[in-house]
């Protein structure tokens, strides 16, 4: 699919608010319109001077106006740079609600591809660029370089030799600028490579200072962050060391019209192919031409790393979606989920080869395997997390790519072993489970999960405030919270990965006790390392290197399969290791005390 350019993307953006934009740009002309007004309005007081003129009240009227004028170009002015700026934060607004509805349409092994300090990078300092281009580009760009192209056609009327002699600085100028553009490419790409791995090890830094601390890393993990941060400044001041000169002349030659007027003009008045009047009258029309030239040509920095700014946002949106119906065209029956040919390959390395597996509606079934296997690919793929590359998934005989993604989303409740606790209180957390649920059913949610008792032992119950990524709460509490979630939206299916891998023996407990409650009458599937946990399913899968090496229930494993029987083995003999080690720390405090 051919790409879009950079200036599509920004007349699509900036089309959100059209009219608001229309209106700014409009404004902006007739405001350096009005800017221009007060030199028209010199050039003929010169002109009466030069005649003889001097009625007192007519260059009064004269300079009223052109205070007149002044006050209407920085009233103009203002509304447009007001109209400009309330549209780009509404479209600001819009793109980060649009970089986040991507996100959850896009494969997650897309967005995995990227860690959270690249996206918070994009999402947040990368539109925030956008700004110039949209508010201030848009606008004040467009009319300071449409006006002094209008006032360059009118000098060519009174004198084409004249007005084309303010071309002259202009060729120089871009000579400069040709030649920072050329120095200066690549530079701000690398600006923006050091700002996002500066961004990731200062990231990488907050999330790690426990582990940090805990094992006296301060000093080579700090270094590492100085490192980024030095690398990060050093980048902006070598691109800036190679293009200030030639930025420097860029600016000073384009504006100064008077190198080429002056001495082009005065030759011609000798010659006495220019009268002294129009002379007059070019040179101050030519000094009007300075600001708004200024003005604009302070826009080129800006202009130049558009296509890098839009980049980055644009690589999002433009990434491929998850296809799926907004509508059912068929509606599934039952909630049996079957795997037919399944192939599926994570960046270039296939990791599931031709999995064919059935589920059936209300058994429980048990995913089981070396690290590694593919046993949560597959339960992603079923959770519709990713697409596959070959083979079918389907639900209750529908495939589940003919089905819309809101639809299918909600016969699913998904409970991994790292699932996620936002910054808010634990009502709301519990209640992402079920848009709109009551107070209610939320704390009958909790009741079911065994999660009331502790909730409401928290400071302020279920108005708790939980943390970032819910910190403020043990592991087995935010488990029981994420289990109450998935109980709350009651779906037909429920996928398990490892669900209590993180757990104390303690809350172990009370989280087996929620996930019974939880999946009573439900399709089952769960992922397991502790086998003892899954040894009751009715349908084990033993999955190893992306390929099902056998399936059936606990005993017919042991018989009949040699790695689920050395699995077991080894499970057992690690229970019993566990068993000897409490004994011999028991016998070693009892030594103590004696």
């Amino acid at each position: 699919m051919k790409k879009r350019s950079t200036i599509s993307w920004v007349l699509e953006f900036a089309g959100r608010k059209k009219s608001y934009y229309l209106a700014s740009v409009i404004l902006a002309i007739l405001g350096v319109a009005a800017s221009f007004a007060p030199y028209l309005l010199i050039a003929d007081m010169v002109r009466q001077l030069l005649v003889g003129n001097r009625d007192y009240n007519y260059f009064l009227r004269m300079v009223i106006l052109m205070g007149a004028c002044w006050i209407v170009r920085v009233t103009l002015h203002s509304l447009s740079t007001t109209l400009s700026h309330v549209a780009t934060f509404n479209v600001l607004g819009g793109i980060r609600r649009q970089l986040c509805e991507k996100l959850s349409k896009i494969p997650l092994g897309s967005v995995l591809d990227d860690n959270s300090g690249s996206y918070k990078n994009i999402i947040v300092e990368r539109v925030d660029s956008m700004e110039t281009t949209l508010a201030h580009i848009v606008p004040e760009f467009t009319s300071n370089i449409l006006l002094p192209i209008v006032m360059f056609i009118y000098l060519l009327m009174i004198d084409w030799r004249v007005g084309l002699s303010n071309l002259i600085p202009a060729v120089i100028g871009l000579i400069f600028a040709a030649v920072m553009m050329i120095k200066s490419q690549g530079e701000f790409e690398v600006t923006i490579e050091k700002t996002k791995h500066l961004n990731d090890t200062a990231v990488e830094y907050i999330n790690g200072i426990e582990v940090i601390k805990a094992f006296g890393k301060t000093g080579s993990s700090y270094e590492k962050f100085v490192v980024a941060a030095r690398e990060g400044a050093d980048c902006f001041i070598n691109w800036m060391r190679k293009c200030i000169w030639w930025q420097a002349g860029s600016l000073s030659f384009m504006p100064a019209t008077f190198l080429g007027v002056l001495p082009v003009g005065l030759l011609l008045v000798r010659g006495g192919s220019l009268t002294t009047g129009d002379f007059i009258t070019c040179v101050i029309l030519s000094a009007g031409l300075i600001t708004p030239l200024v003005v604009a040509f302070s826009y080129m920095d800006d202009i130049m790393k558009m296509g890098t700014i839009f980049g980055e946002v644009v690589e999002i949106l433009e990434r491929p979606d998850m296809v799926r119906p907004d509508t059912i065209a068929e509606y599934p029956i039952g909630s049996d989920i079957e795997l037919q040919g399944v192939r599926f390959a994570y960046k270039d390395k296939e990791i599931l080869h031709g999995i064919n597996m059935v589920i059936k509606q209300g058994q429980v079934n048990a995913f089981v395997g070396p690290s590694g296997s593919g046993k949560s690919t597959i339960a992603r793929l079923i959770d519709s997390l990713w697409d596959v590359d070959e083979g079918t998934i389907t639900y209750g005989g529908v495939d589940i790519r003919e089905l819309p993604l809101d639809y299918y989303t909600s016969q699913i409740a998904y409970v991994a072993q790292d699932n996620y606790l936002f910054d808010m209180t634990v009502m709301d957390n519990i209640r992402l489970g079920k848009k709109g649920a009551t107070d209610e059913e939320v704390v009958n949610a909790a009741k079911a999960s065994g999660c009331h008792e502790f909730i409401m032992n928290l400071e302020n119950g279920y108005n708790t405030v939980v943390g970032g990524a819910g910190g403020h709460l043990s592991g087995g509490e935010r488990q029981r919270i994420c289990i109450a979630r998935a109980m709350l939206k009651d779906a037909p299916v429920v996928i398990l990965d490892e669900a209590t891998a993180y757990t104390d023996p303690e809350n172990e407990a009370l989280v087996q006790e929620s996930v019974a409650k939880l999946v009573q009458g439900k399709t089952l599937i769960v992922i397991a390392h502790r086998l003892s946990t899954i040894q009751d399913a009715d349908q084990i899968f033993v999955i190893n290197d992306g390929q099902i090496a056998a399936s059936g229930n606990h005993s017919n494993l042991l018989s009949n399969c040699i790695l689920y029987r050395k699995m077991w083995e080894a499970h057992t003999m690690a229970k019993d290791n566990d068993l000897e080690n409490v004994s011999a720390i028991a016998d070693g405090k009892e030594a103590v005390n004696a």
